[in-house]
């Protein structure tokens, strides 16, 4: 049977195109499977995709790419088929009309799922009977736009069937819409388990949440919520992952209940399965879920779900008491009482945790898949589809044959002597990496990915061209038996990398073939646990994906390093607490704070620092002392501390735990202060690129 998937851009982020791939996936094990995307706008997909899937776009809308589309005259005209909100939203137009109707004219799959609105609506205008014509609800009936609710409507009386990923919705459907004929069938999300499976422990402090910054999730209440939970337990720490418009809104709501030390905006996270472990707990708070992905990727990593009751999703997946608490729907204080319960009680986390892992299996997308092959089963018994015509079957079957002739002229190539060295094939190598307790990375290569007999793994810093401490290579462990993976471990005592980002590649010893190392998954939990050496150098290493999805690890070396750990401001000063690593204060030394002005470092001046035993430290900084140095002009302040006149600085950072830039996710306020002018200055403490601390001078608006 062949299954085609129509997705509107398969090459983004979002749960419709995670929860197709997941589908995709598992049916493309007994099945001829592609996934469709009407948009093509990156060279690879930014969520990994199984490799027994055929992947192919409508339209290329890549600048750069050789035979783009952006060109074409109907780019951008206004379509007739679809309604203005749903065209805007997903980028229809009529170049879209034409490219979807001609591939919905010339397939010949067995079965189109159609996965949004907008989709629907064109499998209705333009699919044909010779196969079955199945749309797809990702969301609850009653939250469209009323446009494309009716266009939605009025199109799922032409298909075969019509999925929901809840039974509450398939119910709603029913009762909206049985004039139409359509059956409707509940089909939940499948989601596979995360590629390094290592389940929460519950020990962590971290309560987690994450997905679309949107109003209708209600990060706000979780915000609100957790200024109840800091306050009983100051040592338990959110963090929300995602991005989205409300994120001004969110980081203003921090900052206004002083919780900038206690929640953080993590931005979208491309490990998001596996951070889910991190947390002791993790949190749901909308208003409304057609379905909770993220739920079903908590309790994989064996992590108790606080979620609301709210229609439809959260209900079918949690089962209170057992596996998770669902609490009121909008009521901060509920949400508080039940993170507040899985607190204060480590056994009762421990063994819902337990439970969240085996009574999510059923969510397994091979599980997902056999109800597909069901409902496509019962379909073809009830309304045989007509017979594909007889042009599709010639094209079909010459696109057979111009694959079978390839085939054979690959094999006489090979028989003739001309073939490549045994194990020289395409080099792609796929990666996952985890930290070990010592801190240690260890990178798992897929096998699939690697013909050869034997690899090196190099690490270069970037931006350099020359060796010496600058490349490192890693011998790559043969697999001992079927199926497992190249393995290699960067060991931090051995590898003392100098400061900076290192990108990974893999190098066939049998032609010398090179390339970049991709990632599927990155697990940091251990970074959580694990404390730094006082012995110098200090060092810290963290594994991460980039935007292009490959493997790198951002190195910090340093002797010594002052880690500033916590810090809290209020509307005059920053208080800094932290731990000496590389050396230690003397009795009866007196280190200072040293502030220094970028543009002018003749302006630094000094303040106090306490001590305590031979490696803590604490200060506050007035922010008037930089005002007052620096006259109150715009500038940029290093801070580090001189433990004794005429020693070099140390240069203050924070970079111990699992956090590549702190930049964006360790904020605090903007506090607007008075000058001597009679001006007003605006004064924030933040962290650089690098991760160091600083304080930044400008004048207020």
């Amino acid at each position: 049977m062949k299954i085609s998937f129509l997705l509107q851009n398969a090459y983004n982020i979002g749960g419709t195109i995670r929860a197709t791939s997941h589908a995709a996936g598992a049916l493309a094990e007994r099945h001829d499977v592609e996934i469709v995307s009407v948009w093509r706008t990156r060279a690879r997909p930014s969520l990994p995709i199984s490799g027994k899937i055929r992947l192919r776009s409508l339209i290329d809308a890549r600048p750069h790419a050789p035979r783009n589309d952006l060109g074409n005259r109907l780019l951008g005209e206004p379509t007739p088929l679809i309604p203005p909100v749903e065209a805007r939203g997903a980028g229809f137009d009529r170049l879209t009309d034409r490219r979807v109707a001609r591939f919905l004219r010339r397939t010949d799959a067995d079965v189109v799922v159609a996965t949004r609105p907008g989709l629907v609506v064109y499998l209705a205008e333009f699919g044909r009977g010779h196969y079955l014509r199945i749309g797809q609800e990702h969301r609850v009936y009653g939250t469209h736009e009323p446009g494309i609710r009716a266009a939605q409507d009025a199109a799922i009386a032409s298909l075969d069937a019509h999925t929901t990923v809840t039974e509450a919705d398939a119910d709603t459907h029913r009762r909206h819409l049985a004039a139409t004929g359509t059956p409707f069938v509940a089909v939940p999300n499948g989601s596979p388990p995360p590629p390094l499976t290592t389940a929460s422990d519950g020990e962590i402090p971290l309560v987690i949440a994450g997905g679309r910054l949107i109003p209708v999730k209600r990060y706000d209440l979780l915000v609100d919520a957790f200024a109840t939970v800091a306050a009983a337990h100051p040592q338990w720490r959110l963090r929300i992952y995602g991005r989205g418009p409300e994120r001004a809104a969110l980081r203003a709501r921090v900052d206004e209940l002083g919780l900038s030390h206690h929640v953080f905006l993590m931005g979208a996270s491309r490990s998001l399965p596996t951070d889910w472990s991190k947390g002791a707990i993790a949190a749901v708070t909308s208003a409304e879920e057609s379905f909770g992905m993220t739920i079903v990727e908590a309790m994989q990593c064996g992590t108790p779900v606080v979620a609301t009751d709210c229609p439809h999703g959260p209900a079918e997946i949690i089962r209170d008491g057992e596996d998770g608490l669902l609490v009121p729907t909008g009521d901060s204080e509920a949400i508080a009482r039940g993170l507040i319960r899985l607190i204060e009680d480590a056994g009762l986390r421990r063994a819902m945790g337990g439970a969240a892992r085996r009574n999510v299996e059923r969510y397994a997308p091979e599980n997902i898949a056999r109800r597909y092959e069901e409902l496509f089963a019962e379909l073809h018994a009830a309304s045989p589809p007509a017979p594909i015509p007889l042009d599709r079957r010639v094209a079909a079957g010459a696109g057979r044959v111009r694959v079978a002739a390839r085939q054979a002229l690959r094999r006489t190539v090979r028989g003739a002597g001309w073939a490549r060295p045994a194990g020289s094939g395409p080099l792609s190598p796929r990666s996952t990496c985890s930290v070990n307790a010592a801190g240690d990375l260890v990178v798992r290569l897929d096998r699939d990915g690697m013909p050869g007999s034997a690899f090196t793994l190099t690490a270069t810093l970037r931006g350099s061209r020359s060796g010496g401490d600058r490349r490192f290579e890693v011998p790559l462990r043969r697999p001992d038996s079927a199926g497992a993976p190249w393995t290699a471990v960067l060991d931090r005592r051995v590898h003392l990398l100098v400061e900076g980002r290192w990108d990974f590649h893999v190098v066939r010893s049998d032609d010398g073939a090179r390339r970049r190392v991709a990632c599927t998954a990155v697990e940091q939990r251990n970074l959580l646990r694990l404390k730094a050496s006082p012995e110098a150098p200090f060092v810290w290493w963290i594994p991460y994906t980039t935007n292009k999805n490959n493997l790198s690890v951002r190195t910090w070396r340093r002797s010594p390093h002052a880690e500033a750990h916590t810090m809290t401001t209020d509307s005059t000063s920053c208080t800094v607490e932290g731990t000496l690593y590389g050396a230690e204060f003397a009795q009866g030394q007196c280190p200072r704070l040293l502030a220094v002005p970028r543009r002018d470092p003749s302006a630094a001046f000094e303040t106090d620092v306490t001590t305590s035993g031979t490696d803590r430290f604490r200060f506050c900084l007035p922010y008037s002392r930089a005002l007052d140095a620096g006259e109150g002009v715009k500038e940029t302040w290093n801070l580090a501390l001189r433990l004794a006149p005429g020693t070099e600085p140390i240069r203050l950072a924070r970079l111990v735990g699992d956090v590549v830039e702190r930049k964006r996710t360790d904020a605090h306020p903007a506090r607007r202060i008075g000058t001597r002018a009679g001006t007003a200055a605006s004064v924030r403490p933040y962290f650089t690129v690098n991760n160091n601390l600083s304080l930044a001078l400008k004048a207020a608006p």
